[in-house]
């Protein structure tokens, strides 16, 4: 079951967030599309199929979507929400046929923003600010297609650090757990997602650090124990590397005071 919850709508663009609570493996019916849109996962994962191509879609991965396309989707994660941002033509730089984007922690702490200030009323101003900058971000991006099988392994590995698999804790034995040389399955990532293993796996802790926060997160030592680092400097130096700020410029971000 879809429910989807419009948070505002403006003559060149419109943000709606969109929750996914059935279940259901296989793809849906063909759906078409007439608008171009951004769509970033917050929770969860699901698929996309358009115009023949599979994306595998997480918080790390969202999709554009352009005018004229055919798309099914399918959800055999369990359930899921994104938000959909659709502008206007003329706000649209990005490419004429749908692909799938990597969304770094920048980008993430950018959608979050985006979504506060959405709720908090500062639309015209604070808002369109956060949504012009994933618009220029997401549009931006190379279109690195690989074949098959490649996508496969990548989506694997992927899966394999978002869900904390035991194998993810190191390279080789993830690799091992994927049935693929270490420098294989290095060098794939690395070509196709644009980097390497191991910020994608910082890239992740980053994000579970940002969300926390945002939901009130006080103690850093806990929060880095729990996320898996070494200990709080460790924590700071990652998302000081990530996102340039530190974990109390990070938390002031998230707060109503700088929303606003």
């Amino acid at each position: 079951m879809l429910s989807a919850t419009t948070l505002v709508t403006r003559p060149d663009f419109t943000v709606t967030t969109v929750d996914c609570r059935a279940e259901h493996t296989r793809w849906s019916e063909t759906e078409a599309h007439g608008d171009y849109r951004i769509v970033l996962v917050r929770r969860g994962r699901f698929r996309r199929q358009a115009d023949g191509v599979d994306a595998d879609l997480d918080p790390t991965v969202g999709y554009l979507a352009v005018p004229g396309e055919e798309e099914r989707f399918a959800h055999p994660a369990g359930g899921d929400a994104c938000t959909s941002v659709t502008v206007a033509p003329e706000l649209w730089e990005g490419p004429g046929a749908a692909r799938a984007v990597y969304i770094d922690a920048a980008m993430e702490l950018t959608h979050r923003r985006l979504l506060d200030a959405a709720t908090g009323g500062d639309i015209d101003y604070a808002m369109t600010e956060q949504l012009l900058r994933l618009v220029v971000f997401a549009t931006g991006q190379p279109d690195p297609r690989p074949r098959p099988d490649d996508q496969a392994l990548i989506t694997a590995a992927r899966e394999a650090i978002i869900d904390d698999a035991p194998q993810a804790a190191g390279l080789r034995s993830l690799a091992a757990l994927l049935e693929v040389s270490p420098y294989r399955l290095s060098r794939l990532f690395s070509q196709h997602m644009g980097l390497s293993l191991t910020r994608y796996r910082n890239r992740v802790r980053v994000g579970r650090a940002i969300a926390r926060l945002d939901d009130g997160e006080l103690g850093l030592a806990e929060l880095a124990v729990h996320l898996g680092f070494a200990d709080q400097a460790h924590l700071t130096r990652t998302i000081r590397e990530h996102l340039g700020h530190t974990p109390a410029v990070l938390r002031r971000l998230l707060t109503a005071e700088d929303r606003n």
